[in-house]
């Protein structure tokens, strides 16, 4: 039997997994909040599981019924990558940021977008 029994910042029990998954969940929050709301989307979809992806879709210019995509293996992840693209596009950036910034490294790229000058023109696709 292996117990870790270092100390963590977050308390006993709590690992530095539990911590920073939180504090990922934190920031996505508040950054999808502030791109919904440049979007003209309620801000506060950001914290409605499920909804907060067909709001994404929405603002990436793509049908409700892509939500169905995402449920698919393999499928989910080029659907993931497109959306990304698309509402990268949405807001003026490049496909570059929208796979690295959006698709890699979400929680970075959606507080780009987010707190950063970009402006939301138009869907992308349609």
């Amino acid at each position: 039997m292996n117990h870790d029994n270092s100390p963590s910042v977050f308390g006993p029990g709590l690992g530095f997994g539990t911590g920073s998954g939180l504090l990922f969940l934190i920031l996505m929050i508040i950054a999808l909040w502030r791109v919904f709301t440049k979007a003209g989307r309620p801000g506060w979809a950001a914290i409605i599981p499920i909804y907060n992806v067909y709001v994404l879709l929405k603002i990436a210019g793509r049908s409700g019924w892509w939500l169905l995509l995402l449920l698919i293996p393999l499928v989910n992840l080029i659907v993931a990558i497109i959306v990304s693209l698309d509402v990268a596009r949405a807001f003026g950036k490049g496909g570059l940021f929208g796979f690295f910034g959006l698709f890699l490294f979400s929680v970075i790229g959606y507080l780009i977008l987010a707190f950063g000058s970009a402006r939301y023109t138009r869907p992308a696709a349609r």
